[in-house]
Formats: C-alpha cells, sequence, structure tokens
C-alpha cells in the first residue's frame, strides 16, 4: 500500500479558480477551513518505514525529530510556492492573490520569451539573471537563481526523490519533477499576481535553472559533494496558518551548508539562506549536536526599477542555531525589516507535551505585534495565531 497525500488535488486546484478572491468573507473562510481539513489530512504514518531499497540517501534520512521530520512535498509546495509572502511590501492572504492574473502574466512571458527579453534587452538580461557581473543588490538576480533555484531547487528535487522512494512510490523522479514544478510554477504565479507586463524572470527560472537543477542533482557525485562535503541540509520554516485572518505565516525556505575546516574537527564555516543569507561559523560537539551562528542580509522589499523590472531592498540580519545530525531542531532570526523582526522555531522533538512532540513558533512583525503556533511533524500546515495581515 502505498501512502495517500491527501489534499494535493484541492490544494492544488485552489490557486487556479480566479473567482476565489471575488466570494464573500464567509463563504472564502469556509473555503479555506475545507482546504486546511483536507490538506491536513494524516499525510504519513508515525512509525516511518526503513528505507525500502539499498540505493543512496543524501537528504533525506527519514529522521523523526528537527527540520528533518517536518520533509514533505505538501510543505515544499506551500513554503516554497508562497515564499515571496516573507517579504514586506507583500500581503499574507493565499485566498487574496489574483491567481487568474499572475497565471496569465507569467503564461503571457512563457509563451512569447524573444519578445519579453528584447523589451529590456539581451545584454540587460543575461547580465542580470545569468552572468554574476553586477554586485549591485537591485541588479543581481542571478544570486537568487544560482541560490535558490539552481543549488536550494536541485537540492529540494533530489530530497523530494528520496522522500517519495523511501516511502515506497513507484516513479520517484516523476513525482519529485511534478511536485518541483508545481512548487515553481505556484511561485511564479504568486509573484506575478498583480502585474501585467512583460518580465524576464520566469524565463530565466523555469527555463533555465530549474531543468537545469534537476539534472545537476541527479548526478550522485553532485548530490554526494553537496551531502557529505557541504553538509547541505533544509532547514526551511514552519508553515503555519491563522483561520482568523486567513493569513499564511511563518512560512518560507531555508538550506544551510556547513563545510569543516581542515586543520579542526569541530569548527565549520556555515552559510544560511533563503530569502536572505547569512554567513558564520558551527561548532560540533558529542552526538551530533552543532550550535551555529551568522549574520548577513534579508530581502525586505520589493522596489520597482523600471516598468519591466523589480530589485530587492536588503537589510540586516542574524541567527542562531542548534541541530542535531544536520536536522534542525531550534533557531533563532533576528533582521531589520518592516515584517518578521524576530523568529523562534522551535522543531518538532525537542520538547515533549503530553507525549507529543509539537513545533512552536514565536515571532514579531510590525509595530512589534506577536505571531505564534503550533505544529506536528505529521500535518503539512500548523496553526497559528497573531495581530492579522501585515497590511492591517
Amino acid at each position: 500500500m502505498h501512502p495517500r497525500i491527501h489534499g494535493v488535488t484541492c490544494w492544488g486546484l485552489v490557486p487556479f479558480f480566479p473567482e476565489l478572491p471575488a466570494l464573500n468573507d464567509s463563504i472564502r473562510r469556509l473555503t479555506l477551513l475545507t482546504v486546511i481539513l483536507l490538506v491536513a489530512s494524516p499525510i504519513s504514518a508515525f512509525d516511518r518505514p526503513t528505507p525500502p531499497d539499498s540505493e543512496p540517501y543524501y537528504f533525506y534520512h527519514g529522521l523523526d525529530y528537527g527540520s528533518q521530520s517536518l520533509i514533505h512535498p505538501l510543505r515544499l509546495v506551500i513554503n516554497g510556492g508562497y515564499g515571496i509572502m516573507q517579504i514586506s511590501n507583500r500581503h499574507n492572504r493565499p485566498l487574496d492573490i489574483d491567481y487568474a492574473q499572475g497565471w496569465h502574466n507569467v503564461w503571457q512571458n512563457l509563451l512569447h520569451p524573444v519578445t519579453a527579453i528584447e523589451q529590456e534587452g539581451w545584454w540587460d538580461f543575461f547580465q542580470r539573471e545569468i552572468i554574476p557581473v553586477s554586485a549591485r543588490s537591485v541588479q543581481a538576480h542571478y544570486w537568487p537563481n544560482y541560490t535558490q533555484h539552481l543549488i536550494g531547487g536541485g537540492m529540494s528535487y533530489r530530497q523530494t526523490m528520496e522522500w517519495y522512494r523511501w516511502h515506497g512510490y513507484a516513479h520517484p523522479k516523476a513525482w519529485a519533477s511534478t511536485t518541483l514544478m508545481l512548487y515553481h510554477f505556484l511561485n511564479e504565479v504568486v509573484e506575478n499576481d498583480t502585474r501585467d507586463t512583460w518580465t524576464t524572470d520566469p524565463i530565466a527560472d523555469l527555463y533555465i535553472f530549474d531543468p537545469a537543477s534537476i539534472l545537476l542533482f541527479s548526478n550522485d557525485g553532485v548530490s554526494r559533494f553537496f551531502s557529505e562535503t557541504l553538509n547541505m541540509a533544509d532547514w526551511s520554516y514552519q508553515p503555519l496558518v491563522d483561520i482568523e485572518h486567513q493569513a499564511l505565516i511563518n512560512n518560507g525556505q531555508s538550506f544551510a551548508l556547513k563545510w569543516k575546516l581542515p586543520w579542526t574537527d569541530r569548527w565549520s564555516l556555515f552559510y544560511h539562506w533563503g530569502t536572505h543569507g547569512e554567513f558564520g561559523t558551527s561548532y560540533t560537539w558529542g552526538d551530533g549536536q552543532c550550535l551555529s551562528f551568522g549574520a548577513g542580509l534579508n530581502a525586505n522589499q520589493i522596489i520597482e526599477l523600471t516598468q519591466f523590472q523589480n530589485g530587492v531592498d536588503l537589510a540586516v540580519s542574524g541567527g542562531i542555531f542548534y541541530d542535531r545530525n544536520n536536522s534542525l531542531m531550534a533557531s533563532l532570526l533576528m533582521a531589520r525589516t518592516k515584517d518578521n523582526r524576530v523568529r523562534v522555531n522551535i522543531y518538532p522533538g525537542l520538547v515533549e507535551v503530553f507525549g507529543l512532540k509539537p513545533g512552536f513558533f514565536v515571532g514579531s512583525n510590525r509595530n512589534n505585534s506577536l505571531q505564534a503556533g503550533i505544529s506536528f511533524s505529521v500535518l503539512p500546515l500548523g496553526l497559528g495565531f497573531g495581530s492579522g495581515p501585515k497590511d492591517e
């Protein structure tokens, strides 16, 4: 018996009903609750199976604690597909997104890539999206293309493929490829929901970097290098739904690298990134426990450069991370942004309550208002509450 992924169809179809944003509040709340109940159906057994084959597992190891216990295709789609909501000047209400407009704008550019590129110019396209030339943050679109789409997307593909293999799915590569493309396409639709113009961003992402990421991490040598030499791990957040405000909070993808310094067994160089990037160091002691520190920059707001181009305003960020066997157990993130100024995530397995091992989130957004929530590894969405959506 293959485990069923309940709610894939319903959650995946919700974005393609453009009528939803026009519904009155009571119907929209009922719709959201229905989706939550369908998505939150059991998604895997509590007693995780042993690997069904002897093939190598580089990124998924079936651990029942920490960030590793939260790995699931649905959570990947939620964290990645709605990742833009972390930006301060974007709202965080999935039902208020104009999916029809986002779909139209993305497809318009994907169907006519030459026309879209010509609006900006071929050289501008290559130096902003492909070739790492410009050091200006507002022009360096290539940086998230390489870190998020090529490296992060490739690792997500390989990890998701291993998850499908571990849980006994036939054709795990096809399942993983479909999951990854759904996540990336949803990400583009959400990001472009208010735009009606030519843009090359989905062209670079969906035509170049996303397919390249699958090809790159299909290679065992590449996956082995990132897994064993760089100790790459998925340290994504615990996505929560605030039912009262129909908002998604504490969502987003994050990754970590730890490269052990050659002259010591304890210290490593550390890099943590998502819509942010923190460099620092890690110290590992017995039983695979590790404490990491990092500081860097966080994407604060999307700014419009021209009719066809957007950039990102950056803010200072820093964090402290505790992991066990590369599975994140707790993190404290701080950033000088309007939203998500402080994030504390405690992952399942660190705290036990009445025999259960939930995860917890506490954070503050603009005006230092509180957000909090609880999550469980068997549910793709946790339950959160706060002072309301970003723009209230």
